[in-house]
């Protein structure tokens, strides 16, 4: 089986990318949905997370409220590297976590469809050290532009407000660019589904003779 790990900067059109995949017979899993599942109260992430950053994170209901945990982790502060070493300590708390579960579907995965291609979509592979963990790595990435304009779109807020904020969360990131260095396969996500979708059955068909190879060997 080969392990893809799928990433890109905020709003960089992976989970589309990553329906796409799906669509040809991939399997996928989002570290996303891994993170909002370890953040459900009772478990130890979720403790850790409170512990560190308060119970104002906390909706009526005692769960994550995920924007206030995305205010108090990235939002203002009295220096940058004080707002860095916040961002560290969520990181550091859920990362390793995330990366376990990735870890354990991916081989179940394996279990499952042995010649498969289990695709991990996640926003910080590189930042987390996990691209080791990985056969292949495909970066999405796109304009500045379009970036702002997906954001405001899904978030439901003004153009510019999106602007700021997808500059606010992409100076923690590691540059696309850089990313892009240390990928497989680089998917440029600024034109058409059209477009993009041609790049992605293009790899696809990479891979799958592959896995394919592999399976032969």
């Amino acid at each position: 089986m080969l392990k893809v790990g799928l990433t890109g900067g905020i709003a960089s059109g992976k989970s589309a990318v990553g329906e796409m995949f799906v669509a040809l017979g991939a399997h996928l899993t989002q570290a996303d949905l891994i993170a909002h599942e370890l953040m459900l109260p009772g478990q130890r992430v979720y403790d850790e997370v409170v512990d560190h950053f308060g119970r104002e994170i906390l909706n009526p209901d005692g769960s994550v409220n995920r924007s206030k945990l995305a205010e108090a982790a990235f939002g203002a502060a009295n220096s940058a590297d004080k707002k860095n070493s916040r961002i560290e300590e969520l990181n550091k708390i859920v990362h390793p976590a995330v990366v376990r579960q990735q870890d354990a579907w991916m081989e179940a995965v394996a279990q499952q469809d042995p010649h498969g291609v289990a695709i991990v979509e996640a926003a910080l592979i590189i930042e987390a050290g996990a691209a080791s963990h990985f056969d292949r790595l495909i970066v999405v990435t796109c304009s500045e532009d379009q970036r702002a304009v997906r954001f405001a779109a899904r978030q439901e807020i003004p153009l510019e407000d999106a602007r700021k904020e997808v500059a606010r969360r992409m100076a923690v990131q590691i540059p696309d660019a850089e990313k892009s260095k240390a990928a497989h396969y680089v998917i440029e996500n600024s034109g058409t589904l059209e477009a993009t979708r041609e790049q992605v059955g293009s790899i696809w068909q990479h891979m799958r003779i592959e896995t394919h190879s592999r399976g032969s060997t």
